[in-house]
């Protein structure tokens, strides 16, 4: 998370840099990069999703071609749950309330939003995997159904693990 708030700290315009002189000012910059961090970060854990969901979506396309018509509709489950989460963190609110925002999230609920954060990188990586797992078991119709339910367990692991980040966001978790 670092290297992105490090990125959006170092393209600070000369205005809000004058602004940072002034006392009280530079805390609200600093907020404002971290809310401006936290929605490029998200960008990038949708985009992460989105290639497995475009996986996830040409794997079903294969199951029709092979005649494998029994798995779609559980295969259809996991899609549909890897686009819930796509949807989810694309149009979640950013991670650090403004200066007049209803509710305020302090630095240890930053922290635990950035921690969330770095789990669906990791969660990014064991979708892929387990897509690997299905297409490697579209030679093994006995190990087909066990890998799909790994897949959906994985992307509905992906949707609660947004939902317990969005609870701190608004306060409510």
């Amino acid at each position: 998370m670092s290297d992105f708030f490090e990125k959006v700290s170092s393209q600070v315009d000369p205005f809000k840099k004058l602004g940072s002189y002034i006392p009280g000012f530079s805390g609200y910059i600093e907020r404002q990069n971290r809310r401006d961090a936290d929605k490029l970060l998200r960008e990038t854990v949708a985009r992460r999703f989105e290639e497995q969901w475009s996986r996830a979506s040409n794997l079903q396309v294969e199951l029709v071609n092979t005649g494998m018509i029994s798995y779609v509709d559980d295969m259809e489950k996991a899609v549909l749950v890897l686009r819930t989460f796509i949807d989810k963190i694309s149009t979640a609110s950013r991670g650090y309330s403004g200066l007049f925002d209803a509710v305020k999230i302090n630095e240890k609920e930053l922290e635990a939003i950035y921690q969330f954060d770095a789990a669906f990188f990791d969660l990014a990586k064991q979708v892929g995997d387990a897509l690997n797992n299905v297409e490697a078991s579209l030679a093994d119709e006995t190990a087909l159904p066990a890998a799909i339910r790994n897949l959906t367990t994985l992307s509905r692991l992906a949707v609660e693990t947004f939902e317990r980040r969005a609870e701190i966001v608004t306060g409510s978790g």
